[in-house]
């Protein structure tokens, strides 16, 4: 089986730690299931562990320590070697540099806004167009 390869930006991880009957919540429990391959970078990790701890969200610590283990032993790790600046948002560049290095299949984003719709050969979604395009059952 071919597992679709997927770069996750951080708010879908918020939003899945935020609300556990979500679409987000689904995309993240396919990556903990094996089902998509999660690729990701130094820079992406260390954005995860920034922002999961702010103390606004007021996330569990064990909930932040579960997302940041799935990060990092579930993901491929990425070493863009392209900059890119096509996002008005700075920190969304690293996700299109890890996209692209990893000729991921889908960018998965709560904030289509900041992104293009594709960026070389990656789609860039939301978690439900994913669910959607996968045909999964967002009740997993």
């Amino acid at each position: 089986m071919i597992r679709p390869r997927v770069v996750i930006d951080t708010n879908i991880l918020v939003s899945a730690a935020l609300t556990r009957k979500s679409f987000e919540a689904t995309t993240v429990k396919l990556v903990g299931a094996g089902r998509l391959s999660l690729c990701s970078s130094c820079e992406i990790l260390l954005e995860y562990e920034r922002v999961l701890r702010r103390t606004k969200f007021k996330l569990e610590p064990n909930l932040i320590e579960y997302f940041l283990r799935l990060g990092r032993d579930a993901a491929v790790l990425i070493t863009p070697t392209v900059r890119v600046s096509v996002s008005p948002d700075e920190p969304d560049n690293r996700f299109l540099e890890c996209a692209e290095a990893a000729e991921a299949d889908y960018l998965v984003t709560g904030n289509k806004k900041h992104f293009p719709d594709h960026w070389k050969r990656t789609r860039i979604v939301n978690a439900r167009e994913l669910l959607d395009l996968l045909d999964v059952s967002a009740s997993l």
